[in-house]
C-alpha cells in the first residue's frame, strides 16, 4: 500500500489538465492489472469505519474493534469551543417540564436509578402518579427485557397519552400479572377506552406466546382493545436494503426489469407498514381521542419507530429543529435503542451477524418522506437527515455509539467524548441545515402512503448514481430569495414606521387634520360595512 501523499501525489497526475497524465498512466494501468489478477477484495479486504459514508459503494468488510473504547469517538479532540453540553441538553427532568398539563397524573420515577429493574431502560422515566415503585418492579419482571410500559408522549389537545413497552410473558398458559394489569388500566379514567397497538401480526404475537412471549388478554385489559399492525421483523430490514442498493445501482436494466428489482426489495413495503402504523397511533389520539399503548416483542426497534414517528405526525414540536433532537435523544437514545449492536457495521454491509439491522435508516427515511410531502412544515432540510444517518454508522462523535444508557456510563461517554448536539447546535454550522421553505405549522399533519407518495430518497440511496449538484443549487437559491424576501420585509416595516412617526408629527404640528372615526355600522346582509375615513389635506 503506498502513503497518503504518495497516493495523493499519483491521484493529482492523473488529473485530466495535468500534463503529467501521460507518464504516470501506464504505471497506475499496470497496478490495476496486476491488483484485479492477484486480489479479490470482497470481505476479505477491511477498511476503516468513516468509508459509510459511502453506503452502497463498498462490499468490503470494516476494521471495526470490538472493543468500543478503542473507537475514534473516545480520541476524538474536537477543534471548536464546546458552547453547549449535548450531553446535559434533553435530560429526563427537561423532557418532562414539556407534559406540564399531565404532571398532576404522571411523575419521574428513579426506581431504575441502578439499572436493575431494565438494563435497557433510562435511570428516570415517566409513570403514573398513583402507581408505586414496587408494582413497577412486578410488573417489569412480566415483561421481556423489564421494559415495562411507560409515558412516551401526551397529546395536549386530546389530553390522551401514548405509552411504549414491550411484549408480556403470558406464555401459553396464559399467565397474568396483576400489577401489570394495575399499570396499563391506571392510565384509564371511569368510561374510557384505550387501543394495544401491536407491530406484529396476530400470527406472529400467537406464536412468541407459545414460545414465552405473547400478549395482553383482553379478559385482564377489559377497557383495552387489541390492535394488530403488522410491521416485518427487523431481521428483513437488512436483507431489504441490500436489495433496493443493488437495484439502485444497477443502471444497465430495463425500466421493467429495474421497478421490478425495486419492488422485491420490499424496503418501500416497509416504510409503508411504519407508516401506516404511526397513522394509527396518531389517528387514535387525535380523532377517536383514546390513549395507546404501543409494543412488538423486544420494544426496542419497531416499537420505538411507530412511538417517535407519531409524535411527528402530532406535534408541530418535533418538526424544528431542537424537538428533534429531542425526540431522536428521548425516543431512541435514552429508550434503549441498540445502535452499538444495529449499527455494528454499514446499513449496506453483507454480514451473517444478525444482531445488524437498519432500523434508525427506516426512521430517518420515514421522516424524509413526510418531509417531501410536507416540505414547508419541517424546519430542518434534507441534509440535516443525512447527516444524522451518517453519524450513527460512523461517528467523531459518542452520541450513536453505545445500547442504552447504563453503557454509556460504564464507558463515561459524557466525559470522554463529544456529544453530535454540541456540534450541530453550533449557529455557523446549524445554518446549513435550515430549510429556507419553512413555516410554523401547528396542525396535524398526515402523510399519504398511496404508492405514488412514496418514492426512493434519491438524495441518499442514488446520490452515487444521479447528480445532486442541481438539486442543491435550486435550494441555494431558494435560500437566497427568502433571505431578499425579509430584507423587503425588514425594510417595508421599517418604512411604514417612519410613515406613522412623520403622520403623528405632521398632525401635532397641524399641517395635517387628524383622520375622523366614523362608525362601523351593520349593512342589512349582515356584513360590516366600514365607512372610509375621510382624506387628509395634502402637505
Amino acid at each position: 500500500m503506498f502513503q497518503r501523499n504518495t497516493s495523493q501525489a499519483i491521484f493529482h497526475c492523473c488529473e485530466t489538465e495535468n500534463e503529467g497524465k501521460a507518464k504516470i498512466e501506464p504505471f497506475v494501468n499496470m497496478l490495476l492489472e496486476k491488483f484485479q489478477a492477484a486480489f479479490y477484495p470482497e470481505q476479505h479486504l477491511a477498511l476503516d469505519e468513516m468509508v459509510v459514508g459511502w453506503t452502497g459503494k463498498w462490499k468490503y468488510t470494516q476494521n471495526n474493534p470490538n472493543d468500543i473504547t478503542l473507537r475514534y469517538p473516545f480520541f476524538f479532540r474536537p477543534m471548536f469551543d464546546v458552547i453547549e453540553n449535548g450531553w446535559q441538553a434533553f435530560s429526563a427532568e427537561t423532557e418532562f417540564n414539556r407534559f406540564k398539563e399531565c404532571q398532576e397524573d404522571w411523575r419521574i420515577s428513579y426506581v431504575n436509578k441502578d439499572y436493575k429493574v431494565c438494563p435497557t431502560y433510562p435511570h428516570a422515566v415517566f409513570v403514573p402518579k398513583n402507581i408505586e415503585d414496587e408494582t413497577i418492579i412486578k410488573a417489569a419482571a412480566f415483561r421481556q427485557g423489564g421494559r415495562f410500559p411507560v409515558l412516551s408522549y401526551y397529546h395536549k389537545d386530546s389530553k390522551t397519552v401514548m405509552m411504549r413497552s414491550s411484549q408480556p410473558l403470558s406464555g401459553p398458559s396464559g399467565k397474568r400479572c396483576k400489577e401489570d394489569e394495575r399499570l396499563v388500566n391506571s392510565v384509564m379514567g371511569m368510561g374510557k377506552r384505550g387501543f394495544i397497538v401491536d407491530t406484529r401480526a396476530q400470527g406472529v404475537a400467537k406464536m412468541a406466546q407459545s414460545k414465552g412471549g405473547g400478549f395482553e388478554l383482553e379478559a385482564h385489559y377489559p377497557q383495552w382493545r387489541r390492535i394488530h399492525q403488522p410491521i416485518e421483523r427487523r431481521t428483513s430490514f437488512h436483507d431489504s436494503l441490500i436489495k433496493m442498493i443493488e437495484a439502485c445501482n444497477d443502471s444497465s436494466s430495463s425500466m421493467d426489469k429495474w421497478l421490478s428489482k425495486l419492488e422485491s426489495s420490499n424496503w418501500l413495503s416497509h416504510v409503508k407498514d411504519i407508516l401506516t402504523s404511526s397513522c394509527v397511533v396518531a389517528q387514535s389520539m387525535d380523532k377517536e381521542r383514546v390513549s395507546v399503548l404501543v409494543h412488538g416483542s423486544e420494544g426496542t426497534d419497531t416499537t420505538l419507530l411507530v412511538s417517535s414517528l407519531a409524535q411527528i405526525i402530532l406535534d408541530h414540536d418535533c418538526r424544528a429543529v431542537t424537538g428533534f433532537e429531542a425526540l431522536i435523544e428521548r425516543e431512541w437514545i435514552q429508550a434503549g435503542h441498540p445502535f452499538r449492536t444495529r449499527c455494528n457495521k454499514s446499513a449496506y454491509a453483507i454480514t451473517k451477524h444478525r444482531q445488524e439491522s437498519p432500523v434508525f435508516l427506516l426512521f430517518i427515511d420515514c421522516v424524509w418522506q413526510i418531509w417531501q410531502q410536507f416540505p414547508c412544515s419541517f424546519e430542518f432540510n434534507e441534509k440535516f437527515l443525512l447527516t444524522l444517518f451518517q453519524h450513527s454508522y460512523s461517528s467523531q462523535f459518542g452520541t450513536f455509539l453505545c445500547n442504552n444508557e447504563r453503557e454509556r456510563l460504564h464507558c463515561k461517554l459524557a466525559d470522554r467524548s463529544v456529544s453530535l448536539w454540541s456540534y450541530l447546535n453550533r449557529m455557523e454550522i446549524l445554518q446549513d441545515f435550515m430549510n429556507p421553505m419553512y413555516e410554523p405549522n401547528p396542525a396535524v399533519v398526515w402523510p399519504s402512503v398511496a404508492p405514488q407518495s412514496l418514492t426512493i430518497w434519491t438524495g441518499l440511496y442514488l446520490r452515487g448514481v444521479i447528480n445532486q449538484a442541481p438539486q442543491e443549487e435550486a435550494w441555494k437559491e431558494i435560500y437566497k430569495i427568502r433571505e431578499y424576501d425579509q430584507e423587503l420585509k425588514s425594510k417595508v416595516n421599517k418604512l411604514r414606521r417612519q410613515l406613522a412617526s412623520l403622520e403623528r408629527e405632521a398632525i401635532s404640528q397641524g399641517v395635517v387634520s387628524p383622520p375622523s372615526q366614523k362608525a362601523v355600522a351593520p349593512s342589512g346582509d349582515g356584513v360590516d360595512n366600514v365607512a372610509a375615513a375621510a382624506p387628509s389635506e395634502g402637505l
